[in-house]
C-alpha cells in the first residue's frame, strides 16, 4: 500500500521547472582588446601567477608575503569559506536518516496501587526527497562553497596588488623627497650667494627675497612629501595586518635601496584574449557560481511546494521491572509513513518562487556587469601602460635638457651674464622634470600591477591549488 501511495502523490504534482542555464562567457566578452597589446616576452608560469616576484626589488615580495599571511580581509575571506563548507556539510547531513537512542523510567500511583514503567527504544526517521528539494539545497550550498573559494582567491589578488601599489607610492614619495632635498641644497647655496652679492651691492633685495621664497617653498614641499610617504607606510601597515611601528620595521630594508632608483617592472608575456578572462578572474568565477546557487535555490523553492514523505520507525523494550525487559512480551516495534502537502497557503509558496526568480535575474545582471567591468579594467590598464611608457621616454629626455639648462644658467649667473630669475626658473624646471620622471616611472610600474590584477593575477595555466583554503 505504501509504494502505491507514494506513486499516487508523485503523479498528482508536476515536476519542478528547471530554469535556463547561466550565460556563457564567450557570448558576453569581445573577440579582442581595443587597445594595442605590448610586446610579449618569455616568462615562466610561476612568474606570471606571482607577479611580484618579477620586480627588481627584494623588499616587494617580502611585503606581499607578509600581507598574504596576515591581512585581516584575507583571513575573513578564509573564514567565510570555512563557514560555507560547514553549511554544505549541514545540508548534506539533512538527507541522511536520523537515528536516536532513548530510555525512560517512571512510577505512577493510582487507587492505592503503584505501577513502574521502564522503557528503552531505538528511533529512526528519514524524509524521502521525492521532488529533489534536498538535492537542490545541497547543490546551492556547494555553489556557495565555490563562490567563497573564488572570492578568497580574488581577495588574495586584490591584497597583493594593493600592497604593491602602496609600496610603489612609498618609494615614489621617497624618491621625490630625495630630488626635492637635492634641489633644496642647491637653492640654499644659491640663496647664500645672492645674500653675499646683496651685501656687496651687486644684487638687490628682490633677488634675495625670491631666493628665500624658493627655499621656503621647497621646505614646504618636503614636508608634504614626508606626509605622503607616511600615509603610504600606514597603508602598508593596514595591508600587512600590523601597526605603523611594525610596518616601519618591514620598510627598513627598503631604505637601503637608492632613493633615486625606480622600481622596474618585468617584461610582460603574451596576453590572453578577452574570452579567457572567465578562466582567469576569480571575481567572474564567483559571479558565475552565484548564478548556480540561485538556480539551485529556485529549484528548491519549487520542490518545496510539492508533497513531502517522512518515514519513521522505532524498536524498543517496555516493562515494569528491569528483569522483565528481557522477556518476549517486552518487545515493541512500529513503522509509520506521513505525507504532508500544503494545498492552501495564501500564495506564500508562489511568492517565494517569484522572489527567488528575481534573485536569479539579479545574479545574472550582476554577472554581466562584472564582465563589463573586467573588460574595462583591462582596457584601462593597457591604455595607462602605453601612456606611462611614452611619458617616461619623453620625460627622460626632458630631465636631460633641464639639467643642462640649469648647468648653463648657473655658469651664466656665477659669471654675471644672466640674472637670478633665469637661474631660479632653471632650478624649478629641473626639479619639476625630475619629479615628473619619478612619477612616470612609478605609474609605469603601477600600470603593470593593475594589468596583472585586471587579468586575474597572471595568465599561465590555472594553478591546481588555486582553490585551496590557504590564502
Amino acid at each position: 500500500m505504501l509504494p502505491g501511495l507514494i506513486a499516487l502523490v508523485a503523479g498528482c504534482a508536476p515536476l519542478a521547472t528547471r530554469p535556463d542555464p547561466p550565460p556563457q562567457a564567450a557570448r558576453e566578452l569581445p573577440a579582442r582588446w581595443a587597445q594595442a597589446l605590448p610586446a610579449a616576452a618569455a616568462t615562466d608560469a610561476k612568474a606570471q601567477r606571482d607577479w611580484w616576484q618579477g620586480f627588481d626589488d627584494a623588499q616587494l615580495p617580502a611585503l606581499v608575503d607578509e600581507a598574504l599571511a596576515h591581512n585581516l580581509e584575507l583571513r575573513a575571506a578564509a573564514s567565510n569559506l570555512a563557514r560555507a563548507r560547514a553549511l554544505r556539510e549541514l545540508s548534506a547531513a539533512t538527507q541522511q536518516p536520523s537515528l536516536g537512542l532513548g530510555a525512560s523510567a517512571g512510577r505512577s500511583r493510582s487507587a492505592g496501587r503503584s505501577v513502574n514503567s521502564l522503557r528503552a527504544s531505538l528511533d529512526a526517521s528519514w524524509e524521502a526527497d521525492l521532488f529533489g528539494a534536498n538535492d537542490a539545497a545541497l547543490a546551492a550550498a556547494a555553489a556557495d562553497v565555490d563562490t567563497a573559494a573564488a572570492m578568497l582567491q580574488a581577495t588574495r589578488l586584490a591584497v597583493a596588488a594593493e600592497t604593491g601599489l602602496a609600496y610603489l607610492q612609498w618609494q615614489d614619495a621617497r624618491a621625490q623627497r630625495a630630488a626635492a632635498a637635492a634641489s633644496l641644497d642647491s637653492q640654499q647655496q644659491t640663496l647664500a650667494l645672492v645674500q653675499l652679492r646683496e651685501r656687496s651691492g651687486l644684487a638687490g633685495g628682490l633677488e634675495a627675497e625670491q631666493a628665500r621664497s624658493a627655499v621656503q617653498g621647497l621646505q614646504a614641499r618636503l614636508a608634504a612629501l614626508q606626509h605622503t610617504q607616511a600615509q603610504a607606510a600606514n597603508a602598508l601597515a593596514l595591508l600587512t595586518g600590523r601597526n605603523p611601528a611594525q610596518a616601519a620595521e618591514l620598510l627598513e630594508r627598503a631604505q637601503q635601496r637608492p632613493a633615486a632608483q625606480a622600481v622596474r617592472a618585468p617584461a610582460l608575456p603574451a596576453l590572453p584574449q578577452p574570452a579567457q578572462l572567465l578562466q582567469r578572474r576569480f571575481d567572474l568565477q564567483a559571479a558565475q557560481h552565484r548564478i548556480e546557487s540561485q538556480l539551485a535555490t529556485l529549484a528548491q523553492r519549487e520542490a518545496e511546494r510539492k508533497p513531502t514523505l517522512r518515514l519513521s520507525g522505532n524498536l524498543g523494550l517496555q516493562a515494569a521491572t528491569w528483569s522483565a525487559l528481557g522477556g518476549s512480551g517486552a518487545l515493541l516495534a512500529g513503522l509509520a509513513a506521513a505525507i504532508d502537502w500544503t494545498l492552501l497557503d495564501g500564495g506564500a509558496g508562489q511568492a517565494r518562487v517569484q522572489a527567488q526568480q528575481a534573485a536569479l535575474e539579479a545574479a545574472r545582471i550582476d554577472w554581466k556587469a562584472a564582465v563589463l567591468a573586467a573588460t574595462r579594467d583591462v582596457e584601462d590598464a593597457l591604455s595607462a601602460l602605453a601612456s606611462a611608457r611614452q611619458r617616461e621616454d619623453a620625460l627622460a629626455q626632458a630631465v636631460g635638457a633641464a639639467d643642462e639648462a640649469l648647468r648653463l644658467a648657473r655658469i651664466g649667473f656665477d659669471a654675471g651674464l644672466t640674472d637670478f630669475l633665469n637661474l631660479l626658473d632653471a632650478e624649478r624646471s629641473a626639479l619639476a622634470a625630475a619629479e615628473s620622471l619619478v612619477g612616470a616611472r612609478t605609474d609605469l610600474a603601477g600600470s603593470h600591477i593593475r594589468l596583472y590584477k585586471a587579468l586575474g593575477g597572471g595568465w599561465s595555466r590555472p594553478d591546481p591549488d588555486a582553490r585551496s583554503t590557504r590564502p
